[in-house]
């Protein structure tokens, strides 16, 4: 039996036999991620503590790359135990070589920081003019601070609720490497540092190690995520998500010594 999973950003998804899990890329620019995971995950899979997707490619004209489902649903009820098993993730992944990534096709830091400062500019020219004039500044601030943020560890770079996967209570799996590069660890903690449960952020906070400035960076990325909803909406005309993410941007406080 198959089946189509709801809609991603960047993949078109479908369960095909109840045990594989097949993409194709919706636009070209997407068809890079994808061979990039066919090759760094098979790699990297066996160095982490947690099950990831191990891709491989079945077709190359469209582009459809199949792995075996990884077990779970998307995480919902937070607790520490979860947490701690996040940040051991965290911390295995972090570790890994990133020479070797760079080889097997991930971003390296001198495009990361390319790329880097073009998002901030859109965000700059396109999110910036629709808040209210009172927080421009400030939010200004935020966007000049992403220039001085680090890159020197393979990171997920996507990591919130839904590409983690849990089976009675535990956490199971992580899912959705496509963005994945070399960047600031704490990236991969601003969900589950600044968006969840006490219980769980420290549990993730203390298993990972995460010593204050870290904790700090991860405010950063945590107050860019809906930044990424807004200009999500404006490229494809949906107006909820431009006012959901515009609601997101204003309702994270700044936080941060500096800005």
């Amino acid at each position: 039996m198959n089946s189509v999973f709801p809609d991603g950003w960047d993949c078109e998804a479908r369960l095909v036999d109840g045990h594989w899990v097949e993409r194709r890329p919706r636009r070209p620019d997407v068809e890079r991620q994808l061979r990039t995971e066919t090759r760094l995950l098979p790699w990297l899979a066996p160095h982490l503590p947690l099950a990831v997707p191990v891709p491989h490619i079945v077709s190359d004209d469209p582009l459809t790359v199949r792995h075996v489902l990884v077990p779970g649903e998307p995480l919902e009820q937070l607790d520490a135990a979860q947490g701690r098993a996040l940040g051991l993730f965290l911390r295995a992944l972090h570790g890994a070589d990133a020479d070797e990534a760079v080889r097997r096709g991930v971003p390296p830091p001198r495009e990361v920081l390319r790329d880097r400062t073009a998002l901030a500019d859109d965000f700059r020219a396109r999110v910036l003019p629709l808040l209210p004039p009172d927080r421009r500044e400030t939010d200004s601030g935020l966007l000049r601070a992403v220039h001085a943020l680090p890159t020197e560890a393979l990171v997920h770079g996507d990591l919130g609720p839904e590409h983690l996967l849990a089976q009675d209570g535990a956490l199971t799996g992580v899912i959705d490497f496509g963005d994945a590069h070399i960047g600031d660890h704490a990236i991969d903690l601003a969900w589950a540092l600044n968006g969840t449960s006490p219980a769980f952020a420290d549990a993730c906070a203390t298993a990972y190690g995460a010593r204050p400035a870290l904790r700090e960076r991860s405010r950063i990325w945590h107050r860019l995520g809906p930044w990424h909803e807004v200009t999500h909406g404006l490229d494809t005309g949906d107006q909820d998500s431009v006012r959901s993410g515009l609601a997101g941007v204003l309702d994270r406080l700044p936080g941060i010594r500096g800005l």
